[in-house]
């Protein structure tokens, strides 16, 4: 394992795919059936970023238990903040800050996606009025990115890695054999307005409806909303109100695939963790639930289903 040091700030975690763009989606404000331009591929999740109280136990956390190699150290010279990156593969890393102050605060931090055209994406979601957009353009690390809030306040980053960058010199390297998963295939957000959401991932940006489903029959507690050129998913959570420390880090949370959750399981209990037996979710999944040192839900999921799902079929393949 290696572990970099920089002073740099960091944007972009993730290399490109090359994939196929999807057809045209309304834009924001736009009359029905108007023609519009894709954005840029969306291919997926980069990054996801959590506060902690306690780096040392988070380290123990997502580096002994979870496997992943710590790659990099990042400390900002102007405003003193740290980040350490753990490597889930060379497109996608887990970011762990310290300066979590209360059980209470929210952990999570921002959820990173790659496009393969920062840019681009940016004059498109300036040009169709998105508020608060950051300036695009070079990181200090030599990527491109730029930052936004979505309707609920959950900051978003939109990267595109270029292979001179920090992390792109070191592609293929720091994969560890003990990696518990080797990709993260999606992230979890509480939401107050499915609507307000909708008019942005999906009419906006392009992400498409997977899958919904609930506590009962009756009620949608979570909207499954898929990038549009990649697999990885945001998860909306919805009903959700005032929620104790507890159920914040239910709510917030990410997941990883693993082709056998029975295994994954075994394998966890002989690095010392003290885990819940795994279940069957309502989405038909086999998957198992653990939490970093501060409550974070990292959630480990099968592919496919072994059980009818409940309230929708899979919408997209």
């Amino acid at each position: 394992m290696k572990i970099r040091e920089s002073k740099s700030s960091l944007w972009l975690l993730t290399l490109g795919f090359t994939l196929t763009l999807v057809p045209g989606i309304t834009a924001r404000g736009a009359a029905p059936g108007k023609s519009q331009a894709s954005p840029p591929p969306i291919t997926g999740i980069a990054h996801v970023a959590f506060l902690t109280s306690n780096m040392g136990a988070a380290r123990h956390f997502y580096s002994g238990v979870l496997g992943f190699d710590e790659v990099l150290h990042l400390r900002d010279a102007k405003t003193g903040v740290e980040k350490t990156l753990f490597k889930v593969n060379d497109h996608q890393y887990i970011e762990i800050s310290p300066g979590l102050k209360s059980p209470s605060e929210d952990r999570l931090i921002k959820i990173a996606f790659e496009t393969l055209d920062a840019r681009s994406l940016w004059r498109l979601l300036h040009k169709e009025g998105v508020p608060g957009l950051s300036a695009a353009g070079r990181t200090r690390v030599g990527d491109i990115g730029f930052t936004v809030k979505d309707p609920e306040g959950h900051l978003l980053e939109f990267v595109q890695y270029l292979p001179s960058s920090e992390l792109g010199r070191y592609f293929g390297k720091d994969l560890s054999i003990r990696r518990i998963s080797t990709h993260i295939i999606h992230a979890g957000v509480m939401v107050r307005s499915r609507a307000a959401e909708d008019r942005f991932y999906r009419d906006d940006l392009g992400f498409r409806l997977m899958w919904y489903g609930g506590m009962n029959d009756q009620e949608t507690d979570w909207v499954d909303m898929r990038v549009p050129n990649g697999s990885n998913w945001l998860e909306y959570m919805l009903n959700v109100h005032n929620p104790l420390p507890h159920t914040l880090g239910v709510m917030h949370h990410f997941s990883l695939g693993v082709p056998s959750v029975a295994a994954a399981y075994q394998e966890v209990l002989k690095r010392g963790y003290a885990a819940h037996k795994p279940q069957i979710g309502r989405d038909g999944k086999w998957q198992l639930n653990l939490y970093d040192p501060d409550g974070t839900r990292v959630e480990l999921m099968e592919p496919k289903p072994v059980r009818k799902p409940c309230c929708s079929p899979f919408l997209l393949p």
